[in-house]
């Protein structure tokens, strides 16, 4: 990995506070990366920043989101290693190196792993650790951070997902499970997430739903049958259950009996759909 060129991924939306103490710690830890900060719809002097300290700077006319800026990023960073971390100051630039090094242990992704004391409220560490579980089970392997924004990833194998992220927070997942899917290796390293400069950007009411629908993205983007054909057993055995219960007591098939059959059915049949359209996705990767 000595001769592989390295680009830094920041997304700003009003910045500049901590992009100023950040952008100078990234100069002094990796003198020779290439720095691309892009500046999602900032209000503030984010640009003026980057200015200062001669950083690539891409700018957004409007906020497209996160992931958007991600994607932009990926698009113009020129580096054989993309590394993205948050511009709000929680991730430490110390750690890239030991990112980069295990990039080099035969890996494609290294994500930086947030331990239970860095999460900024319990609620967010018990979302992020169901979050983990299911992917784990998903995949079978281990997930220590399916959420968590630092990470070092060979620039190639990144961009072939592109079309997949979506512009909101929850690019992480997408591609954490697209690697999975892919069969490309991915491994964790823990870190420490500093407090952010700054006000969050994210809204615990809208943001919350959005998270939520993380766990059908997890399902979706990996093995749909995997999710489907549990519920879809569920309802199944509800239904025989019920049935047997009405049948010894009434000696009769009831429509709800019909109805919790039909259900186990179409639930089994949408998850067979949804496969298909996730062999379709990744078809093309072939």
């Amino acid at each position: 990995m000595s001769n592989a060129s390295v680009s830094i991924v920041l997304p700003a939306k009003n910045e500049a506070q901590s992009l100023a103490q950040l952008l100078p710690a990234l100069q002094q830890v990796l003198p020779d990366a290439e720095i691309v900060v892009v500046d999602d719809g900032s209000k503030d002097d984010t640009a003026g920043v980057c200015h200062k300290h001669r950083v690539k700077l891409v700018s957004h006319p409007y906020s497209m989101g996160n992931g958007a800026a991600v994607k932009t990023g990926a698009r113009v960073a020129s580096g054989d290693i993309l590394v993205f971390m948050d511009a709000d100051g929680q991730h430490d630039p110390a750690a890239i190196p030991q990112l980069i090094a295990t990039l080099g242990q035969g890996f494609d992704m290294v994500v930086g792993a947030r331990n239970a004391r860095t999460h900024a409220n319990v609620g967010r560490w018990g979302a992020n650790a169901l979050y983990n579980k299911l992917a784990s089970w998903m995949v079978n392997h281990r997930v220590d951070d399916l959420t968590s924004g630092f990470r070092a990833v060979r620039a190639a194998k990144f961009k072939e997902f592109l079309y997949l992220l979506p512009n909101g927070f929850s690019y992480p997942t997408t591609v954490t499970m697209s690697f999975f899917r892919a069969g490309y290796p991915i491994s964790y390293v823990e870190i420490h997430a500093r407090a952010r400069v700054g006000k969050s950007h994210i809204n615990p009411l809208r943001d919350g739903i959005r998270f939520l629908l993380i766990i059908f993205r997890v399902g979706t983007l990996y093995s749909p049958l995997k999710i489907f054909v549990p519920i879809s057993f569920a309802f199944f055995a509800t239904g025989l259950g019920y049935y047997l219960y009405t049948f010894l007591t009434v000696g009769r098939f009831t429509n709800m009996s019909g109805l919790l059959f039909t259900t186990s059915v179409v639930v089994f049949l949408i998850g067979l759909v949804s496969e298909q359209i996730t062999n379709l996705l990744y078809s093309k990767l072939d």
